[in-house]
């Protein structure tokens, strides 16, 4: 999603201190515009007006603290994916590619892949990045057996994850979003002709 802190949800922020909820809303833009190695705990304190010992506090480390900003983001993309399927005319499976484009509105591209790129394997943050793609995964995958009425359907699924991956990748090294528009029509004339499996 852009670089704007997503909405918090109330279920997982509810036990949040307002001092965490600020942290995080500071947090999250920064990360995103900037980097998650490029942003210390001294910037994010300052901006968020909270002492890094409150930081601290509430967080206990800036790996947790990066972590609770990709989990607040894995929930607010889905409700954008949501919204866009829910609305959708078939076959539903574009509205990921549609949820996307209405997501990702700066030149930076997808956050999950953004941080998947910076940290190192063991990272809880990685946790939470698997997690969000192996949704997009399986949630395109429910959406292609729909309309695909294939037993082909798992590998129409697995073409539309990985032209949807790869445009989104290049969302943040175009700067724009042609080539997630390029994947969505090559997706529609997938999902519309008759596949077998191989």
């Amino acid at each position: 999603m852009s670089g704007t802190a997503p909405p918090a949800d109330p279920d997982r922020t509810s036990h949040l201190t307002p001092g965490a909820q600020r942290i995080l809303e500071a947090a999250g833009p920064l990360f995103y515009e900037n980097g998650i190695h490029a942003v210390g705990v001294d910037t994010i304190a300052e901006v968020s007006g909270v002492t890094k010992r409150t930081l601290y506090d509430r967080f206990g480390s800036k790996d947790a603290l990066v972590a609770t900003y990709l989990q607040l983001r894995d929930e607010a993309w889905r409700r954008t994916l949501e919204t866009h399927v829910a609305a959708a005319s078939p076959p539903r499976a574009l509205a990921v590619f549609d949820a996307y484009e209405d997501a990702e509105q700066t030149d930076r591209g997808c956050a999950f892949l953004n941080a998947a790129g910076e940290l190192p394997p063991d990272h809880p943050g990685q946790v939470v990045v698997r997690a969000h793609k192996a949704h997009v995964r399986r949630r395109l995958g429910e959406l292609v057996e729909e309309s695909a009425e294939s037993p082909a359907a798992g590998d129409v699924a697995e073409h539309l994850f990985l032209l949807l991956e790869g445009a989104i990748a290049h969302r943040g090294i175009d700067g724009d979003a042609h080539r997630l528009r390029d994947a969505r029509r090559l997706a529609t004339k997938l999902l519309t002709r008759r596949w077998t499996p191989e």
